[in-house]
């Protein structure tokens, strides 16, 4: 953390540009412990710092980490063309200060999303070469069996890729439901698994990643939430 003025820590957090910091702190809408600040250029501790901007509390935060309960019909851009933004599920102040979706998640796919301004975040979390598990939950149009699980875990081969693609963990759930954990992240590549097996997605959620599931952060579709240490953690490879 470090020392900053008043004027500066708004900034920083996505409350806009300085002059409209500036204006803000001078106009008496920033409480620190309770005492109005009223001199932007007064400057505090950002270790631990909690405020209110009018009268809204925040606490100050270097980098955000985000987990969001996508909904269908939702692109995961900064500048989406045809579907809602899922940006848009979040407040102004952590889409200002650079939130951006840790990869991507189809407009018709649900479940867990994360998002955050941590450059170097969002590259570990997106590289291949990390081998993070993500789970999901597809819902398929014809029914599941042992062998569609055999042929998932075995690898099918996508048209546009050098070598068959394999499933990490594979298991029936019921009738027309199967889990699936992938590990390489490739477009559409749950969907386009299930079609070269002889089935078709119909429904997708993204239910985990790594070891943070989207059950334990009880997450309504909409909903997001800041990560702490302990759930960054679950996200190492399991």
């Amino acid at each position: 953390m470090s020392r900053l003025s008043v004027e500066r820590m708004l900034q920083s957090q996505g409350f806009g540009t300085r002059r409209q910091c500036r204006l803000r702190v001078l106009d008496g809408q920033l409480r620190i412990a309770g005492e109005v600040f009223d001199d932007p250029d007064r400057v505090v501790d950002t270790a631990g710092l909690q405020f209110t901007l009018l009268d809204e509390p925040w606490v100050y935060r270097e980098h955000v980490y985000l987990a969001l309960n996508k909904p269908p019909g939702y692109e995961c851009s900064r500048r989406p063309s045809r579907h809602p933004g899922v940006l848009g599920l979040l407040p102004e102040p952590l889409r200002a200060r650079g939130v951006q979706p840790v990869g991507r998640l189809d407009h018709d796919t649900t479940g867990l999303l994360l998002l955050s301004d941590d450059g170097a975040f969002i590259h570990a979390q997106s590289s291949p070469k990390r081998k993070v598990a993500k789970h999901y939950l597809a819902s398929t149009a014809e029914p599941v069996g042992a062998e569609l699980v055999a042929a998932l875990l075995a690898g099918v081969q996508l048209h546009d890729e050098p070598a068959p693609l394999a499933a990490v963990r594979c298991e029936v759930v019921d009738a027309q439901r199967i889990a699936i954990t992938l590990e390489q992240g490739k477009y559409h590549q749950v969907k386009r698994m299930l079609a070269a097996a002889g089935n078709h997605c119909v429904a997708l959620q993204r239910v985990a990643i790594g070891g943070l599931r989207l059950d334990a952060l009880a997450l309504p579709e909409g909903a997001w939430c800041y990560l702490g240490e302990r759930e960054l953690a679950l996200l190492a490879p399991v």
